[in-house]
């Protein structure tokens, strides 16, 4: 990793956590148990599963070890998310946290890798956040572009462990953003 990768990829994470936070703060008690994009999650669900894997992108991006498969998670809440969302952010800030290698997901990899898959979780499940409370979730054309090249990056890894759906077409002159989740297999016209 060098600090070309961090120029581009920590504005990217920084706007995106943004967004994630406004969208967390908005998240009502009544909307926890609605349908999100993601198929796999309710709005609660997915709250849990981002604000668990944000605390240990913050974890990797410090080269710290995350925790072991019998630690015990709690269910989080949106002001939860809204804070891991920052701590993340913060930690990839460091531009050696982008040096080497760091334990995340599945085991050691990458830290530059870690870093895109943080992107990839910030814009995708914030957008699905976004999307299930009715709220907008704005990215500018660099964040956009950025995000569209990390999900294409993963995109091979990502529908084979089943972390993205099939590719939803669209045309090529969409909006970087909405390209990206269509690579995802999300449908950028999602409507609940």
């Amino acid at each position: 990793m060098n600090a070309t990768q961090h120029s581009t990829l920590h504005p990217a994470i920084r706007e995106c956590a943004e967004a994630v936070a406004v969208t967390a703060s908005g998240i009502r008690d009544e909307q926890l148990q609605d349908r999100t994009p993601c198929e796999k999650f309710t709005v609660a669900q997915l709250v849990d599963h981002l604000g668990g894997t944000l605390l240990s992108a913050a974890r990797a991006a410090r080269k710290e070890a995350q925790p072991g498969e019998d630690a015990t998670a709690l269910a989080m809440t949106p002001q939860e998310l809204s804070d891991a969302v920052g701590r993340a952010a913060a930690a990839w800030a460091d531009p050696a946290s982008y040096e080497g290698t760091t334990e995340f997901g599945p085991g050691e990899m990458p830290a530059s890798l870690a870093a895109s898959i943080t992107l990839n979780e910030l814009a995708l499940h914030g957008w699905d956040l976004a999307r299930a409370t009715g709220r907008a979730f704005d990215l500018g054309p660099d964040t956009a572009r950025t995000a569209l090249g990390v999900v294409e990056e993963l995109a091979g890894q990502a529908r084979a462990n089943g972390s993205y759906g099939p590719p939803v077409p669209l045309p090529s002159d969409a909006p970087a953003f909405e390209r990206a989740l269509a690579v995802s297999g999300r449908n950028p016209r999602w409507n609940g």
